[in-house]
């Protein structure tokens, strides 16, 4: 679909414990619903999302575009969600697209958070990219030449589950290394890193040395132009940043490195825009 100021979308960003749904145009949120879920009953879920579309639901809406925390297949069919155990099987294009009468795309929320700071965030003027989702676990979209990249059964970008030394990526490089090595969420370790707390700040340079062998990994593998972090654990970038780039020493082309840019996502709602530039790609 073509880019047009004008035109107005629905972007919905589906989580464990709510719904976000906006109504976007230009790039803007017009207006912003949450609704919280239970994530026992398939159906309860699916009503909330419902719900939170329909509130937004405006006259000349061209499509809806939702991001969800699991695979998904070309016919729109979501497959085993994170957070949510009813959710093994949903043919969620197919439901929406009945109840509301418009188009209807649904993709991983990590490769629609690429595709938003593509088309409304620090991607923006660049072709190749790669968005990583740090929080409770690891997640990455791979953008190669202006469109998103799902590779032949929709996998492409998951890092996260790559082996990395005992385990994999994920293992390492989300929330969980922090419960796991220290005890504490990274929340609680990132207002300790900002009061000072010298542990907290060796927490985070330990977590930062992982990433950076992450980023390394994805700087071989898709060579992009830009690499933006989103999710929780992203907000304390200012205290792994130096741990990554002191990784990247050892990165073998350092010409072509000094070009990237890597940084976190600096928009708070850019995972509903992401989910309604899904309507764009």
């Amino acid at each position: 679909m073509k880019q047009n100021k004008n035109l107005k979308f629905i972007g919905v960003d589906l989580g464990g414990t709510n719904v976000r749904a906006g109504l976007v145009q230009n790039g803007k949120i017009l207006q912003l619903e949450t609704h919280a879920h239970s994530s026992l009953a398939q159906t309860a879920v699916l009503e909330e999302i419902c719900r939170a579309i329909a509130a937004v639901m405006r006259p000349g809406v061209r499509g809806i575009g939702i991001g969800v925390p699991s695979m998904v297949d070309a016919k729109g069919v979501v497959h085993s969600v994170a957070n949510i155990p009813s959710w093994r099987k949903v043919p969620l294009k197919k439901i929406l697209e009945k109840r509301f009468g418009v188009p209807v795309f649904v993709n991983n929320d990590a490769k629609c958070f690429a595709l938003g700071e593509l088309h409304y965030g620090i991607g923006r003027g660049y072709g190749n990219l790669v968005g990583l989702i740090i929080g409770t676990g690891m997640g990455a979209g791979v953008i190669a030449g202006g469109k998103l990249f799902s590779g032949t059964n929709g996998a492409a970008g998951e890092l996260g589950h790559m082996p990395y030394l005992e385990n994999e990526f994920e293992y390492y490089c989300s929330g969980r290394f922090f419960l796991r090595e220290f005890g504490i969420d990274a929340f609680t370790a990132e207002q300790r890193a900002d009061a000072g707390d010298a542990k907290a700040k060796k927490m985070f340079a330990a977590f930062g040395h992982h990433l950076g062998n992450a980023i390394q990994t994805v700087l071989y593998a898709y060579d992009p132009q830009v690499i933006v972090l989103g999710g929780g654990v992203s907000n304390a970038f200012r205290h792994f940043e130096k741990a990554i780039r002191n990784n990247l020493k050892t990165f073998r082309f350092q010409a072509g490195l000094k070009k990237v840019v890597i940084a976190p996502s600096k928009n708070p709602h850019i995972a509903v825009l992401a989910a309604a530039a899904l309507c764009l790609d």
